[in-house]
């Protein structure tokens, strides 16, 4: 079953196995994360459900996968990612560079080749789940699919 987006179309063609969970979105809500909104109508714990986000490392775009239920250690991102220095994207680059919009952003299937780091909390779970590139559709796969396909390395760069 594909959701038809640049995430799924990427596990497709690499045949990865991986399965689909829409939810729904209340668009009337105001929300501090979409991850959590996902985590709490699927039932999944938080630290298995991973959110997308885009930084900015010394100036080049990085995307960081971190738990739901953690945030992202600029610092430690910075470090991992060889930098000095890093601070969230502008969400106007980041819907750019990924081809995404902001909560439904993906680790996979990028407009632009990013450097991918997933936190190594990712490991430790058989399935983990990750925005399949629009609102409302998380996708559960094997963590080390999901740190083939990127390209990723792992880091501990979730507080």
């Amino acid at each position: 079953m594909s959701g038809g987006t640049p995430a799924t179309v990427a596990l497709d063609r690499a045949r990865v196995s991986y399965t689909l969970h829409p939810y729904t979105i209340d668009n009337r809500a105001s929300r501090t994360s979409y991850g959590e909104e996902a985590a709490a109508q699927l039932g999944i714990d938080p630290r298995r459900m991973f959110k997308t986000l885009i930084a900015a490392v010394d100036n080049r775009l990085v995307c960081a996968v971190v738990p739901v239920a953690g945030r992202l250690n600029l610092k430690a991102l910075a470090s991992a990612a060889g930098g000095r220095r890093a601070e969230m994207a502008d969400p106007a680059k980041a819907q750019r560079a990924t081809g995404y919009v902001v909560g439904g952003i993906s680790p996979l299937g990028h407009k632009s080749a990013l450097p991918v780091l997933v936190d190594s909390s990712a490991t430790g779970f058989d399935t983990v789940f990750v925005s399949a590139g629009k609102r409302g559709l998380q996708l559960e796969l094997a963590p080390a699919d999901l740190l083939r396909l990127t390209g990723a390395g792992t880091a501990p760069i979730a507080t």
